[in-house]
């Protein structure tokens, strides 16, 4: 892993052990270094055996073999327990940190409708992989290669008393070869591999991005007969795939010839350096065994970047995109612009709009110049103009969503206002949950839904269902226009005093519509409209007509019909 990445991970991992489970995190760690440090004691008693009975044959001393045996069998069953449980305890630490982790990106990402700003963001793709993939994948090397450094020194300082016992030259020997190999692989295959992992990941979310899109989609690609265009599109991320794998692949492959003909000298060395003093007679061949053994560990030990690059440079290049989603987040949740300005929002009991200029989130174009009005409680603003002409916007920035521009939005708090788009979103939970989202719990009897489902046109919902309780995806059982009635069923239940909608009705036949509005104008609601209907300019007092090119003008609704 590159040298920069080392405050990445430090930036992504330390939340974690200084957090409210630090005790259960610093604990558990603890708990694996004592097993880890029990697991190599193991291993060296287990080494000495070995050279133990090999001398014992090569003498022909039984009673020297069997006693060596038996010690072989008893280290085995001790050392059992602490093989298992360290393994328990280093999948029970990954899955509280992978947990941990989870929440608390979703707490971010969830914050200031973050979520919602990232989609401008081009050079955040695929959030979704990152917080489902990527983190898992995060913990569980992390927790791995720390593991991996720790048991490295334990075997170091263990494994290294052995060997230089036997032979100080094998050591010297390992420690020069161990260095010009790390170096190379550094240097060599480091930053290549690194950044043609993380180039792999971005073209495996894209693919199954396109893939995802597809059953998204599916009615529509069927109406418009693309399945060519949308097969071609798809093959097109896969092709990425596959060009950048098997730019991979050959990378891999000369590091794979680098690797094993690296490991495959030492394997000759402590027969070669130690040979000379066994044919003397100066040293046992057990001792030969022995010496074999701890060198084995002390390469493996100093050899771990070396024999672990390839996975290295794919944790690192999921640290950076790890590192770039997080820091991402936090600038979207935290609303930050250092040399742009920024839209105010102030909480008042009443909705006005005062010099208003607002820009697209990429300040690339300007949508409304200097707008200012008031809609007074009870008076409703409908909002008319040419497609692209900034319409929606201004209710998204009424919403708080959008916040390029200057000026100031006067409105009450969010919980006095209700959304309504033009494609309501629908969850994947039960009919009740349906109708009271986003305030799943709040008190309202089952004849109090069908009198709603009644006034939204929908009284047979229940029965065609099959109860308030059966759990459905209802964006594919339910057409458009029976999701907006349910949307305005939603509004009834929650009583807001302001109501903006954004081509709300725009599935619904007249009659519908005019119901559904009636409706909420009885209620006493304020309502703010995007539409082009002309039946219901009647419940609005005032109309915001919105010219295209910034400019606009205010007029009565009933000034506005005699225009007309």
């Amino acid at each position: 892993m590159k040298r920069r990445g080392l405050p990445r991970f430090a930036a992504l991992a330390k939340p974690y052990w200084n957090s409210e489970d630090k005790r259960i995190a610093r604990g558990l760690l603890i708990l694996l270094i004592v097993l880890l440090l029990g697991n190599t004691a193991f291993s060296v008693l287990l080494l000495e055996q070995s050279g133990e009975f090999t001398s014992a044959l090569a003498s022909q001393d039984s009673d020297r073999y069997w006693i060596s045996i038996y010690k072989t069998v008893g280290i085995f069953a001790a050392a059992a327990p602490f093989y298992v449980f360290y393994y328990f305890v280093r999948d029970k630490l990954v899955n509280f940190w992978r947990r941990w982790l989870t929440h608390n990106f979703l707490d971010t990402y969830f914050r200031n409708d973050a979520f919602y700003k990232l989609a401008f963001n081009a050079d955040i793709d695929n959030p979704d992989q990152r917080i489902a993939e990527d983190i898992n994948t995060f913990t569980v090397r992390s927790i791995f290669y720390l593991l991996l450094a720790v048991e490295t020194v334990l075997q170091l300082i263990a494994f290294c008393g052995v060997l230089w016992s036997i032979s100080k030259t094998l050591v010297l020997f390992l420690l020069v070869y161990a260095t010009i190999g790390t170096l190379i692989a550094s240097v060599v295959f480091g930053r290549k591999l690194v950044a043609l992992n993380l180039f792999q990941l971005r073209r495996e979310a894209d693919f199954r991005f396109s893939l995802v899109r597809v059953r998204e989609n599916a009615e529509s690609i069927a109406f418009y007969r693309g399945e060519e265009p949308e097969s071609l599109h798809i093959k097109r991320r896969f092709r990425d795939v596959i060009e950048n794998f098997n730019k991979i692949i050959n990378w891999q492959w000369f590091l794979n010839l680098f690797q094993y003909s690296y490991s495959s000298v030492t394997l000759v060395m402590p027969g070669l350096i130690l040979a000379p003093q066994v044919l003397r007679g100066d040293l046992e061949v057990g001792r030969v065994v022995q010496a074999a053994g701890a060198f084995a560990a002390i390469f493996t030990a100093l050899t771990v970047i070396v024999n672990n690059f390839d996975t290295l440079s794919r944790f690192a290049a999921g640290i950076s995109r790890l590192d770039k989603f997080s820091k991402s987040l936090d600038m979207s949740a935290a609303e930050s612009s250092k040399d742009r300005e920024l839209i105010k929002t102030v909480e008042a009991d009443r909705l006005a709009i005062e010099h208003l200029t607002l820009k697209t989130p990429d300040y690339k174009r300007t949508l409304v110049v200097d707008l200012s009005l008031e809609i007074k409680s009870g008076e409703g603003l409908l909002i008319v103009g040419a497609s692209g002409g900034g319409k929606s916007s201004l209710l998204r920035a009424v919403a708080g969503l959008w916040d390029s521009g200057c000026g100031t939005i006067v409105r009450p708090p969010l919980g006095e206002m209700f959304f309504l788009p033009q494609r309501p979103y629908m969850i994947i939970g039960t009919l009740r949950g349906q109708l009271l989202y986003p305030s799943a719990e709040k008190d309202v009897t089952d004849d109090e839904l069908l009198e709603i489902l009644k006034a939204v046109n929908l009284p047979d919902m229940v029965e065609r269902c099959g109860g308030m309780e059966v759990e459905a995806d209802w964006g594919k059982i339910l057409s458009l226009g029976e999701q907006q009635r349910v949307a305005f069923a939603r509004v009834l239940l929650a009583k807001p005093r302001y109501v903006i909608l954004d081509e709300a009705t725009s599935a619904l036949d007249s009659e519908n519509e005019e119901s559904l509005y009636q409706q909420l104008h009885d209620s006493g609601a304020t309502l703010v409209s995007v539409s082009h209907r002309p039946n219901i300019r009647k419940y609005h007092r005032q109309v915001l007509d919105l010219c295209g090119d910034g400019s606009w003008r205010v007029t009565s609704a009933e000034e506005s019909n005699v225009v007309q």
